[in-house]
């Protein structure tokens, strides 16, 4: 059995990204961002493919317009969808698991993830239902299962709240879910310096989880 993994990102120029960002570093910082963490998270993967060279990653796209558009094209892309986060989030999980079985789910806010970190989720998938990795927030930086979730966890849950993460746990019907490392993803200012100390501390970053630390030192805000 194969495993997919989609990386969900928005596309500057088609969307408005990261806004809480964007009022306080201008919307060019903001997008450049959200491109970098998104580049430096799909490397991370790329690192974790050459011990599970059976994960296929993907692009998990919110504007169907923008599927070919140049910045994704290094990987297969997959259209989020309609809906809500939840729903786009259920989307792409149907059809990771038609096509491989098992899905993990991972956002592009938390670049100093580690290669062991994707692994650590494979391989968890085969004694649970379900992973989750938890932000500091109270949501959750990855989502994993090799089976089909409940839709009202889908439809239920409130999404970018502090009870995020519990609440959706809570419907996932008892299916029994890992827990991998909490990590503290990039949604303020606050959170980019914080970045910064955590990618700065990474025994071995990647090149591009590399050029980000570059870019957040010469960032002004």
């Amino acid at each position: 059995m194969t495993a997919g993994i989609a990386v969900f990102v928005k596309t500057p120029g088609f969307s408005p990204l990261k806004t809480r960002l964007a009022i306080r570093i201008g919307q060019d910082a903001a997008e450049t961002f959200h491109r970098l963490s998104a580049m430096a998270i799909a490397e991370v993967i790329a690192e974790a493919q050459r011990a599970m060279p059976q994960l296929a990653a993907y692009w998990a796209v919110a504007e169907d317009d923008a599927l070919d558009a140049p910045i994704w094209r290094d990987l297969p892309r997959i259209a989020q969808g309609d809906g809500d986060l939840g729903a786009r989030m259920h989307h792409v999980c149907d059809v990771l698991r038609q096509r491989h079985g098992r899905a993990l789910l991972i956002g592009a806010d938390a670049p100093q993830l580690r290669a062991d970190d994707v692994i650590t989720a494979g391989e968890m998938l085969a004694t649970h239902d379900c992973v989750l990795g938890h932000s500091e927030d109270g949501g959750f930086w990855l989502f994993a299962t090799r089976v089909a979730v409940p839709d009202y966890a889908w439809n239920t849950t409130p999404w970018s709240q502090a009870d995020t993460a519990s609440r959706f746990l809570a419907a996932l019907d008892g299916h029994p879910v890992a827990s991998l490392r909490r990590l503290r993803d990039v949604d303020s200012v606050d959170d980019l310096s914080a970045l910064a100390a955590t990618l700065d501390a990474l025994p071995a970053p990647t090149p591009k989880q590399t050029a980000l630390l570059t870019w957040l030192r010469a960032l002004t805000f």
